[in-house]
């Protein structure tokens, strides 16, 4: 059970002394939209800031789709930070935002599950084979009068399944996981209370967007290798219906560009859904993947 937005709150600023604004509600549209607002604001106080809600009426994931959500069943907030960095590298932060997270959550459980929490390009966490958490990535212009060109505030948002897994899978026709599903096979996980899960996660993003805006991007296809989900599985990338690729995946590159091996090359993919295809056999068969 999720502790009362109060006492949540109260032990979030405790444990993230260098967040300048953080807060739970019980009840908000969208906590992306509402930082986005804030942001907008030239009277906002500095960031980092933080802002989660037990329930969201218009909470949002990727292409625009909304996040189902219910009171307990659902971990959503969101984070905003000052960012300096090119606008040609900001498509890079969503995957990024998706790499720091699985590290981070990785980090809660015993060594040998951690292999079992991945990512799906661009940055859905999954356990096995299925969704645990969604991951909106966005930026905005500051509402601040003086800026400088490459200054950008970054929201990063988030919704981990804590419960509902079953019906969530019904209800969406797909595989769908949840945090209780985790406690059910991971020792180290069952002493994790869900403030931990949100200090550990906006700690991550804030490491890692300033590793960025320090050093660049080029050590980001390493990391990203060691929680790839989809290296070396055969996938279509489809965008509006179409397939826009089919191929092999072959890691990122340091733009946070899927790469998929076609015949014709390898192909950077920026936008699209990627399905998992099953592998024919040498003899034209169907190999399921698991």
């Amino acid at each position: 059970m999720l502790p009362q937005p109060l006492p949540l709150a109260n032990r979030l600023r405790a444990a993230l002394p260098g967040f300048r604004h953080v807060d739970w509600v019980e009840r908000t549209g969208s906590t992306n939209a509402d930082l986005l607002l804030m942001a907008r604001n030239e009277e906002q106080p500095a960031r980092p800031w933080l802002l989660g809600a037990h329930l969201q009426d218009s909470g949002r994931g990727r292409a625009g789709r909304t996040w189902q959500n219910r009171p307990g069943a659902n971990l959503m907030f969101s984070c905003a930070f000052d960012v300096f960095l090119p606008a040609r590298w900001l498509p890079a932060l969503s995957p990024l935002a998706g790499v720091a997270a699985c590290e981070a959550l990785r980090s809660l459980l015993q060594p040998e599950s951690r292999p079992l929490l991945s990512l799906k390009w661009p940055n859905d966490l999954q356990w096995k084979f299925s969704k645990l958490a969604g991951i909106l990535v966005e930026a905005t212009r500051s509402g601040a009068i003086r800026q400088s060109a490459d200054h950008h505030v970054v929201i990063i948002g988030m919704g981990l399944n804590l419960h509902d897994a079953r019906a969530l899978s019904t209800s969406l026709n797909r595989l769908v996981a949840d945090w209780a599903e985790i406690l059910s096979c991971d020792e180290h996980a069952r002493g994790v209370q869900a403030h931990d899960i949100v200090v550990a996660l906006a700690l991550a993003w804030s490491k890692a967007l300033a590793h960025v805006v320090r050093n660049g991007l080029s050590d980001f296809p390493r990391r990203y290798a060691a929680v790839d989900h989809l290296l070396g599985q055969h996938l279509q990338v489809v965008d509006g219906g179409r397939t826009l690729h089919s191929g092999i995946a072959d890691g990122v590159d340091e733009h946070g560009q899927l790469l998929v091996r076609t015949m014709q090359g390898i192909m950077p993919v920026s936008v699209g859904e990627v399905s998992v295809r099953p592998l024919p056999d040498d003899r034209g068969h169907t190999l399921a993947k698991s």
